[in-house]
C-alpha cells in the first residue's frame, strides 16, 4: 500500500519514540490535573439553565430568607413524650446546634405552644410557652402536636411514635451574591448581549462562582459527615434517619465515587481478563489497555484544567469513553493481525502503517458521526447534560488521536512477532453470515415488527418519575424519604405565590368558609392602626425582641384574604399528591380554635401588631413577603406516591388558581424544586426527541458523503434507527422513565451504532469488488470486520453488566441500557445491514 494516507503515517511514525515522548509530556500535565476533579450533585445541577422559574425560586429564597436544612427523623424505643426521651432529644438538639455550620435546630422542643393553655388576643404579648418549660402541660402539648393546624404531621407521626428534628444550615450570603453577579450577566448575555468588558466581567464571576461553588460543597459534604458522626452517638436510643437535600447531595457523589471506584475497576479487570482470552497474546492487552487507561486519564485531567465539574450525568462519561476508545483499538488490531497473515515476510513497520492507512477513513468518520451525536446533547438547556454532550465530544476526538499514536507508536518499538489468528470467533460471525444468507426474509419480518413495536414502545415513554427510586431500599435515602413521606407530610417541597389585588374592589369573590359577608372588606382595617407606628410604647410588643417595627397593613393578614388562603388550602388537601401545607391560614385557624369565634379586621391587626417576634418568624414571616403584597402558601408533595405526575398536577393547581378562584396569571407563581425538576423533565424530552431526528438527518448526509451514494447511506441508517427505536421502545415498554440521567442512552446508542455500520459498510465496498458477489463479500465481511466488531459488543456487555449490582438506579440503567445499545446495533450491523445490501443491491449489478 503507498497511499497518500499510507505516506503522512510513514513521515509521522518515522521517530516513534519522539511520539511517544511528546505524548508523555502532554499526559503527565494532564494527570497532575486530576487531582482538582470534582464531583456536583447540588440541586443546581437537577435544573434547566435560564429557566424563568429558577429566578423566581432564588427570588422567593431570598425575600422569605430560606434556609438550606437537614431533616433527621427520631423514632425513640419509650413513649416520645416521656422526660428520658424529652432528655435524650435535647441532648441531640444541642450537641446539631453545636455543629459549625448550623444556625438553629428546630424540635418539639423548641416551637411556641398556643393550645397548652390556650394563649388569646390579651395574653399573647406576655409570651408563649414551650415543651421544654417544666410549667407546660404534656398532656395538652401532646394534643397539640397531634390535631393543631400548625403542627399536626409537621413535626410529630400521628402514631405519636416518630418526630423531627430540623437542621437548619446557615445561609451563605457569599455564595448567593456570587451566584446572583453571575446570573445577572447570563441574564444580559442571552437578552441583550455583552460589551467585550462585560464578556470578561461573566468569565470572571463564572471561575469565581465555580471555585466557591466547589469549596461549598466541600464544607456541605464535611457538615453532613459531622452531623452522622453525631446520630451515631445516640443511635442506642432511637431509630434515626437522616434526609433533606444537602443529605441527598453529598450521598450521590458518594455513590458515584463508589461506583467509579468499585465498578470501574471491575469492568477494567473483566476487559483485560475477556481480551486476553479471545488475542491470547499479552501485547493485544496491554496496549490496548494503556490506550484506554491514558485516554481517560487525560480527559479527567482535561475535565479539570478547564474547571468543570463532574455530575451525576457527566460522570459516566469516563466509561463511555472506555468503549469508544476500546472499540477503536480492537479494529486496529484485527486489522494488523489480518495484514499479519496475508503478508507474513511484511515488516512491522509496513504492518503497523498499512493498518494505519486502511482504519484511518472509516475511523475519522465513525468519531465525526459520534461525536455528532453527542453534540445533540449541547442543546438540551441543562447544563450537566451539556457539560456532557461537550465532554464526549471532546473525549472522542481524543480517543481517536490516543488510538492512532499511542497504539501504533508502541507496536513499532516492539518485534513484529509469531503469525497467530483466533479461529474460534471466526465460525461464530460465519454463523452469522449464514443466517443472513439462509433466513433473510425472515429478519426484514422479524426487524418489521421490532420497528412497529420500537414505536408503539416509544409512545409509551414517559418523563414522569420517582427520585426515591434512583436508590434501593437499604439505603438511608430512601427509608429516610419514605418514613417522611409517610408519616410526616410528604418530601417534595412546592410552594404557591399569590400577589394581592391592586384594591378591595378587586377581590377575587370565591367562596369565603369563615362568612358570606365580610363588613371590613371596603375599609382599610389599618388607616387608624393605634398600633402601626407611634412614639409611644407598644404596651403589646415582645419585651425580648430588639427594636420591634409595626407591621405593614397587608391584604392577606385581612378577613378577604385569609379567606381566600383556606379556600385554596381546602383544594389542596383534597388531592392525593399533597401532605403538609402551611400558610396564613394556620395561625388563624389557631385563635379561631382558641377564641371561638370568627376573628375581624381589627382583631388580626391586633393580632399581628402583638405577635412576640419568635412566634412571628415561625408562624408569619415564612408565609407573608415583608412589603405584605404576597402570600406563600408551602407545601409538600408525596414522593412515593405511585400516581405522581408532576406537570399534570402542577397544571391542575394553576387551572383552579385562574379559572375557580378566578386570580389573573401575573397574580400566580409556583415554585420549589419540584416546579424546577419538572421544567428540566419536559424541556428535556422535548428538545431531545425533536434533536435525534435532527441528528439522523445529518447522519445521513454524512454516510452520502462518506459513501457517495445515497441509497447506500439510507440502507446505512436503517439499522441504527431500528437499534435506537430498540433501546429507546423497550425502556418505554419497561417503564423507565426517560431523564435526565437516561436521556443520554439514545445519543450513545446511536453512536456505537454508526460505528459497526460504518465500519462494515467501508469493508464491504473493498471486498465487493474482487468477485463482485454480494454474498460472498458478505462472508468475507462477517469473517474479518465483523470480528473486531464482536469483539468488541461482547466485551462491552459482558464488562457492563457488572454494573447491575449498583445500588444506585441509574448506574444500573446505565449498565444495563449501554448493554442493549450495544447488542442491537451488533444485531442490526451482523443482520439486518448485510440483508440490505443484498437484497437492494446499492453497489451495482453482480457478475454473471
Amino acid at each position: 500500500m503507498n497511499s497518500r494516507s499510507y505516506q503522512i503515517f510513514a513521515s509521522l511514525f518515522r521517530y516513534p519514540l519522539l511520539v511517544l515522548g511528546l505524548l508523555a509530556i502532554v499526559l503527565l500535565y494532564l494527570f497532575t490535573q486530576i487531582p482538582r476533579v470534582t464531583l456536583d450533585a447540588s440541586a443546581d445541577s437537577l435544573v434547566l439553565e435560564g429557566d424563568q422559574a429558577l429566578e423566581v425560586y432564588r427570588e422567593m429564597g431570598k425575600r422569605y430568607e430560606s434556609e438550606s436544612a437537614l431533616i433527621v427523623t427520631y423514632s425513640p424505643q419509650e413513649e416520645l413524650f416521656s422526660s428520658p426521651v424529652l432528655l435524650q432529644l435535647a441532648s441531640l438538639r444541642n450537641d446539631l446546634a453545636a455543629l459549625p455550620g448550623v444556625s438553629s435546630v428546630n424540635t418539639i422542643l423548641d416551637v411556641p405552644l398556643l393550645y397548652s393553655p390556650p394563649v388569646t388576643l390579651n395574653t399573647l404579648s406576655e409570651g408563649v410557652k414551650y415543651l421544654e418549660d417544666h410549667r407546660t402541660d404534656r398532656g395538652l402539648a401532646r394534643k397539640e402536636f397531634l390535631n393543631s393546624p400548625i403542627y399536626r404531621n409537621l413535626l410529630t407521626s400521628t402514631d405519636e411514635k416518630t418526630t423531627v428534628l430540623q437542621v437548619n444550615l446557615t445561609r451563605d450570603e457569599q455564595y448567593f451574591t456570587l451566584l446572583d453577579s453571575r446570573d445577572q450577566l447570563r441574564s444580559k448575555l442571552r437578552n441583550d448581549g455583552l460589551s467585550a468588558q462585560e464578556t470578561q466581567n461573566l468569565k470572571l464571576a463564572e471561575a469565581e462562582f465555580r471555585s466557591y461553588s466547589v469549596a461549598n460543597n466541600e464544607r456541605e459534604r464535611v457538615l453532613v459527615a459531622d452531623v452522622r458522626n453525631v446520630l451515631e452517638n445516640h443511635r442506642e436510643h432511637a431509630t434515626i434517619f437522616l434526609g433533606g437535600v444537602p443529605m441527598i447531595a453529598a450521598d450521590m457523589i458518594a455513590f458515584i465515587e463508589s461506583d467509579l471506584m468499585t465498578f470501574g475497576s471491575a469492568i477494567l479487570l473483566f476487559i483485560v481478563l475477556l481480551m486476553a482470552i479471545i488475542f491470547r497474546r499479552l501485547r493485544w492487552v496491554v496496549l490496548p489497555l494503556l490506550t484506554c487507561l491514558f485516554t481517560t486519564l487525560a480527559m479527567l485531567g482535561y475535565v479539570a484544567a478547564v474547571d468543570w465539574q463532574l455530575t451525576v450525568i457527566s460522570s459516566n462519561f469516563t466509561a463511555l469513553l472506555l468503549i469508544i476508545t476500546l472499540a477503536i483499538t480492537i479494529h486496529l488490531v484485527v486489522r494488523y493481525r489480518e495484514y499479519h497473515e496475508e503478508l507474513p515476510d511484511a515488516s512491522q513497520r509496513e504492518l503497523v502503517l498499512n493498518t494505519l492507512a486502511f482504519m484511518a477513513k472509516p475511523c475519522f468518520f465513525t468519531a465525526i458521526t459520534t461525536i455528532v451525536a453527542f453534540a445533540s446533547l449541547v442543546v438540551s438547556g441543562i447544563r450537566p447534560v451539556i457539560d456532557f454532550g461537550w465532554m464526549m465530544t471532546i473525549g472522542v476526538a481524543a480517543a481517536m488521536l490516543m488510538a492512532f499514536t499511542l497504539l501504533p507508536a508502541g507496536l513499532l518499538l516492539i518485534p513484529k512477532g509469531k503469525q497467530e489468528i483466533n479461529g474460534n470467533s471466526k465460525s461464530l460471525t460465519h454463523h452469522f453470515a449464514r443466517v443472513t444468507d439462509n433466513h433473510g426474509g425472515l429478519i426484514l419480518i422479524v426487524s418489521g415488527f421490532l420497528l412497529v413495536a420500537s414505536a408503539v414502545g416509544i409512545s409509551r415513554l414517559q418523563v414522569e418519575n420517582r427520585f426515591i427510586d434512583y436508590f434501593d431500599d437499604t439505603t438511608e435515602i430512601y427509608q429516610g424519604m419514605l418514613v417522611i413521606d409517610r408519616e410526616l407530610g410528604g418530601t417534595i417541597p412546592l410552594d404557591i405565590l399569590l400577589t394581592a389585588p391592586q384594591t378591595t374592589e378587586n377581590t377575587v369573590q370565591g367562596d369565603d368558609p369563615f362568612s358570606d359577608e365580610d363588613p371590613f372588606a371596603e375599609e382599610d382595617p389599618f388607616a387608624d392602626d393605634p398600633f402601626a407606628e407611634s412614639s409611644e410604647e407598644d404596651p403589646f410588643a415582645d419585651p425580648f425582641a430588639e427594636d420591634q417595627p409595626a407591621a405593614k397593613s397587608s391584604y392577606w393578614f385581612t378577613r378577604s384574604g385569609l379567606a381566600e388562603i383556606a379556600q385554596i388550602e381546602q383544594y389542596l388537601e383534597s388531592l392525593d399528591e399533597t401532605g403538609k401545607i402551611q400558610s396564613l391560614n394556620s395561625l388563624y385557624q389557631v385563635f379561631k380554635d382558641i377564641t371561638g369565634e370568627e376573628l375581624d379586621d381589627f382583631q388580626l391587626a391586633l393580632l399581628r401588631n402583638s405577635m412576640p417576634a419568635e412566634v412571628n418568624k415561625l408562624l408569619v414571616a415564612p408565609y407573608l413577603s415583608p412589603e405584605g403584597d404576597e402570600a406563600r402558601i408551602s407545601l409538600r408533595v408525596m414522593e412515593t406516591s405511585k400516581g405522581l405526575k408532576r406537570d399534570e398536577l402542577l397544571r391542575k393547581i394553576e387551572q383552579y388558581l385562574i379559572e375557580e378562584m378566578g386570580f389573573k396569571p401575573e397574580q400566580v407563581q409556583q415554585s420549589g424544586m419540584l416546579v424546577l425538576y419538572n421544567n428540566m423533565l419536559q424541556s428535556l424530552f422535548g428538545s431531545q426527541i425533536a434533536t435525534l431526528g435532527a441528528v439522523f438527518v445529518a447522519i445521513t448526509l454524512m454516510f452520502t458523503v462518506l459513501f457517495r451514494s445515497l441509497r447506500l447511506a439510507l440502507i446505512a441508517v436503517t439499522p441504527n434507527l431500528l437499534a435506537a427505536g430498540i433501546v429507546l421502545g423497550g425502556m418505554g415498554w419497561a417503564g423507565i422513565p426517560l431523564d435526565m440521567m437516561t436521556i443520554t442512552i439514545a445519543a450513545i446508542t446511536v453512536g456505537i451504532g454508526v460505528d459497526d455500520t460504518i465500519h462494515y459498510i467501508h469493508r464491504f465496498i473493498k471486498e465487493f469488488p474482487k468477485d463482485r458477489n454480494y454474498r460472498a463479500a458478505m462472508y468475507r465481511c462477517h469473517n474479518s470486520i465483523g470480528k473486531a466488531m464482536f469483539y468488541t459488543s461482547v466485551i462491552i456487555i459482558a464488562g457492563f453488566s457488572i454494573l447491575s449490582l449498583s445500588n444506585f438506579t441509574p448506574t444500573i440503567y446505565f449498565g444495563l441500557l449501554t448493554g442493549l445499545a450495544m447488542f442491537s446495533a451488533l444485531i442490526g450491523a451482523l443482520l439486518l445491514l448485510p440483508k440490505l445490501i443484498i437484497t437492494l443491491k446499492p453497489l451495482g449489478p453482480e457478475a454473471e
